[in-house]
């Protein structure tokens, strides 16, 4: 598959990296074309760089990895989207306080879907820190990592689905695209909690209890 990067830093580095490792192409842009070609050249074979729009017309996938305050203008150097998947890996948190940026009104991913009603707009990648993009595979206590999607085209998101499960992690279905903005304040929450210094992985115990190795047995409601 042939990927345009929107973005020339740490999530371009790290998803690209492994897309190409998994036999994809990538082409990489940002508003520094010289850290553009440094970062191809760090992906190495299979990895490109080019301008904005270069990036936006390379493939049928385009990854949206820049800071949120720069989308719109970003978006408007890309150019023309019309058909392509566009994923959205952003975050609009407001530093120190962890909220969103976009509170009162749409979420980041439907103001991208407004701005380019062209595209097929994908929220993903958008939950975790970038190092764990660059483990070989992301994976925790041998299970793969759940990534939520959430998209409104069926080919969109099997496009999605595919560039996730080639780096090793799993696709969670979050439904279509107007809960992307739940995704976002997942994120805000998530990142908040991660600042203070909690671990939040017992904030969300499977969906079977039964399935924790030291699991009690259950019993009944009123049977003590």
């Amino acid at each position: 598959m042939r990927i345009g990067i929107l973005g020339a830093g740490g999530m371009a580095d790290a998803l690209g990296t492994q897309w190409v490792r998994a036999g994809h192409e990538v082409l990489v842009s940002g508003r520094d074309p010289a850290k553009a070609r440094a970062l191809a050249a760090r992906i190495g074979f299979g990895a490109y760089a080019g301008s904005w729009a270069e990036a936006a017309g390379f493939g049928e996938v385009v990854l949206l990895a820049v800071r949120a305050h720069a989308v719109p203008e970003v978006l408007a150097a890309a150019g023309d989207l019309t058909g392509r998947t566009l994923i959205d890996c952003t975050n609009a948190v407001v530093p120190g306080a962890f909220t969103l940026a976009t509170a009162g009104g749409p979420g980041t991913a439907e103001r991208i879907a407004r701005q380019r009603p062209g595209a097929h707009v994908v929220k993903a990648f958008n939950l975790n820190h970038v190092d764990i993009w660059r483990m070989r595979p992301p994976a925790f206590g041998g299970a793969p990592l759940g990534v939520p999607v959430c998209g409104d085209d069926p080919a969109a998101l099997a496009l999605a689905r595919t560039l996730i499960t080639d780096i090793g992690c799993t696709p969670v279905d979050g439904g279509p695209l107007e809960r992307a903005g739940l995704l976002e304040a997942t994120a805000a929450f998530v990142i908040g909690v991660w600042a203070g210094g909690a671990d939040v992985r017992g904030m969300f115990p499977p969906a079977d209890p039964g399935r924790l190795p030291d699991a009690a047995p259950q019993t009944a409601p009123g049977s003590r």
